[in-house]
């Protein structure tokens, strides 16, 4: 995973060591919610980062692999070498039994779910939150487990599957839990993690927006000095809350250059213009590149292929117009945390892709341009705290993200201009009803989308053959895992009848009631 634009981190930090669960995320967001700053690593590059991070305590996080496999994911013995606090999850308890000498066995009782698990021996990891010898609720995921401990270990809490659920080595300060305290089908999961940073790693939590603003903006001004910066504004938060952190730092030295690439919703580019010429002293160049955008995708259905021509027409959009303004030394854009731990693999598996119309890895080198990326270590909510710092007002704060590739990946199907303006027309709609019905604050995102299947409908008299509209609505706090919102149907009635009957081309609509997991919200 690449690393933050400084050398070394000047907050208290705590090190997650990755070992690819799919709730490593949580974890981090976890310690961030209780002021404390942590990175997270892949557990082959942890303890490379050591030596910049300077942790004061590390966790290991859960896997899908088991530590029995020949191949399967070890823990550096750097990491135990570090004398600072460790705690171990699920995969990552396992791997610290084995590295010590314990021992792990397959095919004993797996627990997947919800579990009971009694604390039966005073610890101070669940101080103050657990009484001795009640039953809490935890959240399992675990088919391997843990039957004989290192030396100097014992069990402090235990399930019905894992008689060794909870253990701890004071001396050594290492403790382990078989559970994902991460997750929120841990009640009291969030204040474990904050005892284990707080009271055992002794976190002062330092870790607030009013801070990071400042130092944010010294590392601006320290990176960039008298260079010439061109940032992409897009309207949406993330670019937003960059340009006004980069205005503070730089002012004059920052150009914003805003796309208008056919692919944004209805009036989206003449809203965020008068936006920013109206209330902030941005200097803010609007190019029309419609054409360029449309002809290099019209047609094309692979949302792969649809993701990467607009992250290059991105760059050489930019670079067109930075060439114009007599060259940059920089472009900024709102990378954030979320986009770099997706966009690197820990076992090399499909990750990786996920955001790949972001330039996470960098610039191609004929550019002679360097990245700056203010936001790269903030999660969305951050962002919004950021926001708050800076002086936007609540009402451009809370907008619904808005995803780079913009249209075309809530077009799935070929591109045309004819289907792009269906769905900005059916999009407008929906939104509007959503916020007529003051849901728009309670929901974290909603669009429509345009389904690449065309239906037989009855309007009137007639018999029509169009497509088929689908809403989407999710719910989340920091865009990494995400819930679909419980409309009534009395609104999904009201919105899907205006639809078909103001937007010619769409004849059905339908519900989208998936939820995601951690990773990408966005429908392809």
């Amino acid at each position: 995973m690449p690393v933050p634009n400084h050398e070394v981190t000047s907050h208290e930090a705590i090190l997650i060591v990755d070992f690819g669960s799919q709730v490593t995320q949580l974890i981090a967001r976890r310690l961030r919610e209780a002021g404390v700053y942590c990175e997270i690593h892949p557990f082959s590059k942890a303890s490379d980062e050591l030596t910049r991070l300077k942790p004061k305590g590390i966790i290991l996080s859960g896997g899908p692999a088991s530590v029995l496999d020949k191949n399967a994911p070890q823990i550096d013995k750097r990491l135990l070498e570090t004398n600072v606090p460790i705690l171990g999850i699920c995969y990552g308890q396992q791997a610290l039994c084995v590295a010590l000498g314990g021992k792990v066995e397959a095919d004993h009782h797996a627990e997947f779910g919800r579990a009971e698990i009694t604390p039966n021996k005073a610890c101070a990891l669940y101080d103050d939150v657990w009484e001795l010898g009640s039953e809490h609720q935890v959240w399992m995921s675990h088919g391997d487990r843990v039957t004989t401990l290192p030396k100097g270990f014992e069990v402090v809490a235990t399930s019905s599957g894992a008689p060794f659920a909870f253990i701890e080595n004071k001396e050594k300060q290492i403790w382990a839990v078989q559970f994902h305290p991460e997750v929120h089908h841990t009640p009291d999961g969030a204040k474990l993690l904050s005892n284990f940073v707080h009271k055992i790693c002794g976190c002062t939590g330092d870790w607030t927006m009013a801070t990071y603003k400042q130092q944010a903006i010294d590392k601006i001004r320290e990176q960039v000095g008298d260079g010439k910066v061109i940032c992409g504004l897009s309207g949406g938060v993330d670019s937003s809350v960059a340009a006004l952190l980069l205005h503070e730092a730089i002012g004059d030295n920052l150009t914003c250059i805003l796309v208008d690439h056919g692919l944004m919703r209805q009036n989206e580019a003449k809203d965020v213009v008068e936006m920013f010429k109206k209330h902030y002293n941005l200097k803010l160049v609007h190019v029309d590149a419609v054409d360029l955008f449309i002809n290099a995708l019209e047609g094309e259905s692979d949302p792969e292929t649809k993701r990467k021509p607009i992250g290059r027409l991105f760059i050489e959009t930019f670079e067109a117009e930075a060439n114009k303004l007599g060259g940059a030394n920089f472009l900024a854009q709102g990378t954030l945390y979320p986009d770099v731990i997706e966009s690197v693999s820990v076992s090399g598996g499909p990750s990786a892709t996920i955001k790949s119309h972001h330039n996470v890895g960098g610039l191609p080198e004929r550019m002679n341009m360097e990245l700056v990326e203010p936001l790269r270590e903030l999660f969305k909510d951050e962002v919004r705290a950021l926001g708050h710092e800076l002086g936007l007002p609540d009402s451009f704060i809370g907008r619904h993200p808005f995803p780079g590739p913009g249209l075309a990946i809530r077009l799935p199907g070929g591109v045309t201009r004819d289907k792009l303006e269906i769905l900005r027309k059916a999009d407008v709609i929906y939104l509007d009803e959503i916020r007529k019905a003051g849901l728009y604050d309670r929901i974290w995102q909603a669009f429509a989308v345009l389904l690449p299947v065309q239906t037989v409908g009855v309007m009137g008299d007639n018999r029509t053959y169009e497509f088929v509209c689908a809403l989407r609505a999710v719910t989340s706090v920091d865009g990494m895992t995400a819930d679909f919102y419980p409309y009534d149907m009395e609104f999904l009635g009201k919105a899907a009848t205006r639809i078909i009957n103001e937007v010619r081309g769409i004849n059905r609509v339908v519900y989208d009631v998936t939820s995601k997991p951690p990773g990408t919200i966005e429908w392809e």
